[in-house]
């Protein structure tokens, strides 16, 4: 029975389309926007590297966690969750499932602009008040509709199955975005005033490393980034036929993702002072915000069209990279739901993709219209139940199913060292980190919670 259910899951025909799909999962657009003023805002160089260490004792180990847990199992997040702790750890499993079904509701609205901006840039139809332009389409039935649009591509790309679906679509998409991504660093790095957005981005103040504050939105940053906490890793781990050495995977996934959020920096930066955006965009500030991505919608376009025809290409280029993202992160998203229907309850993939993406299209609505509603859903999905997942994991693999991880993380990996560091950490140090994030993520909750309310 278990062997039919799996061979009916479908399963990655490449170990370099499930690394693509795995990065695409990890890459979105928090690495996109967000990592480059949150390293602005806290420090610098100074926030990098407490990023660095927080993906190597914090992002790595739960990873290679999540990769352990999928392959082990080769089932879906709730009987994965089952398999390894037992009955009394299946909400641990829904958790998952309902952090991907929220994240994915508001995430795809975001994702809904990006399209939106794409496609009017390159017909030259964003105008130079992008505020007002934005308050038009970045709400109510406008954004709607993006949002329908994003959300039936993202369930057609699941419904295709693991090998037509998702593998081939990481496969033709992480290919561009890099080359996109990277066209966009090297014409930045051409603009009058970039030397000095460089310096902004990494200016080394190195005074602020034991910032309670900084180190916080380092550790989260570094989570967030790369989609853990969501059981998207973990669904698509279950579908690797082959022991490959799952370290030596997630240190490729998380290398290749900060890589990603890094060189977008180097992109955002130049621009923003080459065209003197910086009290526009408030750097001291925007993460204070309720829409951090509306901030670049506004501010960023303007500023491009001023380069002539040109500007309107590099402004579709930008939004059709952070499109690709998103939808690469989207699918991972689905797939989690999708995948986790298909094993629970045997529905065929494309009635699952289609009823559920059909019901987190709906759920993505009042995110729609109220940008208020999508902070707090952000802060909610996106934050707080991503660490709590990811806190939880640890608990469960570190304490109560260590013996079968390590013996599956034994396979393909020879060194001993790397299996005992990553049991220390999993045990010691990754729940401490998490719990003090959790600890002061709660502030921001409730504040968009009131914020909510208040609205």
């Amino acid at each position: 029975m278990e062997v039919a259910a799996v061979a009916d899951r479908g399963s990655w025909s490449t170990r370099l389309g499930f690394l693509l799909a795995a990065v695409g999962s990890a890459v979105g657009l928090g690495n996109m926007w967000r990592f480059s003023y949150v390293a602005a805002e806290g420090g610098g160089a100074a926030f990098v590297l407490l990023y660095v260490l927080f993906v190597a004792l914090v992002g790595v180990p739960v990873m290679m966690s999540e990769l352990v847990i999928g392959r082990l199992t080769q089932v879906s997040p709730i009987k994965a969750i089952r398999q390894i702790g037992g009955r009394s750890w299946t909400p641990l499993g829904w958790l998952f499932v309902i952090a991907g079904f929220g994240l994915l509701s508001y995430y795809s609205v975001i994702a809904g602009w990006t399209m939106r901006f794409a496609v009017d840039a390159a017909r030259g139809a964003i105008p130079q008040d992008t505020a007002t332009y934005f308050n038009q389409v970045g709400t109510d039935i406008p954004a709607i509709i993006t949002h329908v649009l994003f959300m039936a591509i993202t369930i057609f790309i699941v419904a295709r199955g693991v090998k037509q679906g998702l593998e081939r679509t990481a496969l033709i998409l992480m290919p561009m975005l890099f080359i996109l991504l990277l066209g966009l660093a090297l014409w930045s790095a051409t603009l009058s005033g970039g030397g000095a957005g460089y310096a902004y981005y990494l200016k080394p103040r190195l005074g602020e490393l034991f910032d309670t504050a900084i180190i916080t939105n380092a550790a989260g940053q570094a989570f967030f980034s790369l989609s853990l906490g969501m059981g998207a890793i973990m669904t698509y781990a279950s579908y690797l036929k082959t022991k490959k050495n799952l370290a030596r995977e997630a240190v490729i996934i998380a290398g290749t993702d900060f890589g990603v959020a890094f060189v977008a920096g180097l992109v955002v930066f130049p621009i923003i002072f080459h065209f003197g955006l910086g009290e526009a965009i408030g750097l001291g500030g925007i993460l204070n915000t309720d829409n951090t991505v509306g901030t670049l919608f506004i501010t960023i376009p303007p500023a491009l069209q001023t380069v002539g025809r040109f500007g309107n290409v590099v402004i579709s280029g930008f939004f059709v990279m952070l499109f690709f993202a998103a939808l690469t992160s989207a699918i991972s998203l689905l797939e989690v739901v999708v995948a986790s229907v298909i094993d629970n309850w045997h529905w065929p993939r494309s009635g699952a993709a289609v009823v559920f993406g059909i019901l987190i299209t709906l759920a993505g609505i009042p995110s729609a219209l109220n940008l208020s509603f999508l902070a707090f859903a952000d802060k909610l999905f996106g934050a707080f139940f991503l660490m709590l997942g990811g806190l939880f994991t640890t608990i469960l693999v570190g304490y109560r199913a260590l013996p079968r991880a390590e013996q599956e993380l034994t396979m393909g990996l020879q060194h001993t060292g790397v299996r005992r560091a990553w049991s220390v950490a999993i045990r010691y140090v990754v729940p401490l980190v998490l719990l003090v994030v959790l600890f002061f993520g709660i502030k921001p909750l409730w504040i968009a919670l009131r914020a909510l309310i208040g609205g």
